[in-house]
C-alpha cells in the first residue's frame, strides 16, 4: 500500500524555500513519486516575519511548463498554488486563479488578523485554547469570503506551533466549529488535505488530526488530498506509508489528485 502522489510541495518560488523546481522534481523521480504537484506560496500582504510570499505567475508558468515537457514520461507534474487566505483578498485571488491554468489550488490560513501562529508572539497574552479557537473562527470567515479552491490545507495548522502543541488539544474541544468548517467544505465540494507536516512537528498525527479525518467521512466528505508540505527534497512524501494506513483505518479507500482543477480518484 504505497502512495505515490504528493500534492503539496514548495520550491524556490516560495519565500521560505531555496530548492529549485528542477531539483525537487528530480528527487521526486528518484523516490518513485508518480504524481507531483508544486504548490508554491502566494500570501499577498504577508506582514509577519519579513518574508515575501509572492511570486510572478508568468515566470512560474513559463518555467514549470518547460519542466513538464522535459520530464514527460518520467513523472506526472501538475502546476498548483497555495493561496494564503484573507477575507479582503477574495477578488485578487479570484483574478489570479482564473487568469492562469492551474491544475490545483490549495486554500490555507497562515495569518490570523495579520499574525502567523508560526511565530511564538502569536500566543503571547493569549490563552492557548482561545488562540486555537480564533484560528478556527478565521477559517470560517475565509470560507464565507472565498471558496474557489480545490482543497483546504493543513486545517489545524495552528496546533503545530502552540506552546503545548496537541497536548491539550482535541477535536471534541472544538467540535461545534470544526463540524461547521467540515460541513462548509463538503457543501462547497472542497477537499480536505491530509498534511504530513504534523509528524515533523512532533504531533504524532497529521494536520488535521485523526478525529477530524474520521468526522469528515462521517459527514459525507470524500475528497481527500495528500501533501507532505515539503520545503526540501528529504521531506517529499514523508510519512505517506503511515498516512495510507491511517486513511484506511478511518474508512477511506481512495484519495484524489487534480488536473485542470478536476479531481481524479486513486485507490489506496
Amino acid at each position: 500500500m504505497k502512495i505515490l502522489s504528493d500534492y503539496h510541495v514548495h520550491t524556490s518560488f516560495s519565500g521560505d524555500c531555496s530548492v529549485s523546481p528542477e531539483l525537487m522534481i528530480q528527487n521526486a523521480i528518484e523516490r518513485g513519486i508518480r504524481h507531483l504537484c508544486l504548490t508554491d506560496h502566494m500570501d499577498y500582504d504577508y506582514t509577519d516575519g519579513g518574508i515575501l510570499f509572492e511570486f510572478d505567475p508568468e515566470e512560474y508558468f513559463h518555467r514549470l511548463l518547460l519542466l513538464k515537457e522535459t520530464y514527460t514520461g518520467q513523472i506526472d507534474l501538475a502546476i498548483g498554488i497555495e493561496l494564503g487566505l484573507q477575507p479582503y483578498l477574495s477578488k485578487r485571488h479570484h483574478n489570479l486563479v482564473f487568469s492562469h491554468p492551474f491544475d490545483f489550488v490549495i486554500g490555507s490560513i497562515h495569518l490570523v488578523h495579520g499574525h502567523d501562529p508560526y511565530f511564538p508572539s502569536f500566543f503571547e497574552e493569549r490563552d492557548e485554547q482561545a488562540a486555537y479557537l480564533e484560528y478556527f473562527q478565521c477559517i470560517l470567515q475565509n470560507l464565507k469570503a472565498y471558496s474557489n479552491f480545490d482543497t483546504f490545507g493543513h486545517l489545524d495548522y495552528v496546533v503545530r506551533y502552540g506552546p503545548n502543541k496537541n497536548r491539550y488539544y482535541s477535536y471534541e474541544k472544538y467540535r461545534e466549529i470544526l463540524d461547521e468548517i467540515l460541513r462548509s467544505l463538503i457543501r462547497r465540494d472542497i477537499g480536505l488535505e491530509i498534511n504530513t507536516g504534523g509528524y515533523r512537528y512532533g504531533l504524532e498525527v497529521p494536520n488535521p488530526c485523526t478525529e477530524i479525518i474520521i468526522r469528515y467521512r462521517e459527514l459525507g466528505g470524500k475528497l481527500i488530498t495528500l501533501g507532505s508540505d515539503a520545503h526540501e527534497p528529504g521531506c517529499l512524501a514523508s510519512e505517506f506509508d503511515r498516512i495510507a494506513e491511517l486513511l484506511k483505518a478511518c474508512g477511506f479507500r481512495s484519495y484524489y489528485i487534480f488536473h485542470n482543477r478536476k479531481p481524479e480518484e486513486i485507490e489506496l
